[in-house]
């Protein structure tokens, strides 16, 4: 991975902030106990080697994902898992590393987009709006909206992205606006309009409430 990037840089996160709390001053306290830090950027080497260990750790824990994701490289050399290599090696090996059949499934589908070129670099990425990032990522099977949302925010740094359907996001959000129950999706995108144009960094101080 490419060395650690401030997002979107200090001076930038101290106005979002300030922005943020001006219009939702229920993040200060969230805010405050996280002074001097924030989210940072580790590029993937690519969008393909990234979509590939996104897929890989979808629905199991942190640990798990991990030990599967490690096996998985090792079948290819220098940890590079190369589609053309990919798509040649049989079923069987394949699923000696942990993967489900599901996402043997998608990341199948993601090495042919990878091998047709249809997969876009960061670079072209940069240039394209959210919606249309979503829209072309989430053809490949497997790849939905929140991987994408992911993608957005910690790869191409955008600074307005609400991922609602993230739980840790609703419940930080429940946390921080002192709501007895969890908010509904509708309910957070509702507020939330509050937070734009900076709902990604709001998404991360939701995160970082669950930590409290």
């Amino acid at each position: 991975m490419a060395e650690s990037a401030f997002f979107p840089n200090r001076s930038g996160w101290k106005k979002a902030v300030s922005v943020l709390l001006e219009n939702e001053p229920a993040f200060e306290k969230v805010i405050q106990a996280n002074r001097g830090q924030q989210l940072t950027v580790q590029r993937a080497r690519s969008v393909y080697e990234y979509l590939l260990r996104a897929i890989v750790y979808q629905q199991i824990t942190g640990s798990a994902a991990a030990t599967i994701h490690g096996n998985f490289l090792k079948l290819f050399p220098g940890y590079r898992p190369n589609p053309d290599r990919l798509l040649r090696m049989s079923e069987t090996k394949l699923r000696s590393a942990g993967l489900s059949r599901p996402k043997l499934k998608a990341i199948r589908d993601l090495a042919t987009f990878q091998k047709q070129r249809l997969l876009p670099g960061f670079a072209k990425l940069g240039r394209m709006d959210d919606e249309e990032i979503i829209e072309k990522l989430t053809a490949v099977h497997g790849v939905g909206v929140w991987t994408v949302q992911m993608l957005l925010i910690f790869q191409l740094a955008r600074p307005d992205v609400l991922p609602a359907n993230d739980l840790g996001v609703r419940k930080g959000a429940t946390i921080i606006l002192n709501r007895r129950q969890d908010l509904t999706i509708p309910q957070l995108e509702k507020r939330a309009r509050r937070w734009a144009p900076y709902r990604s960094i709001a998404s991360w101080y939701c995160w970082r409430a669950t930590e409290l």
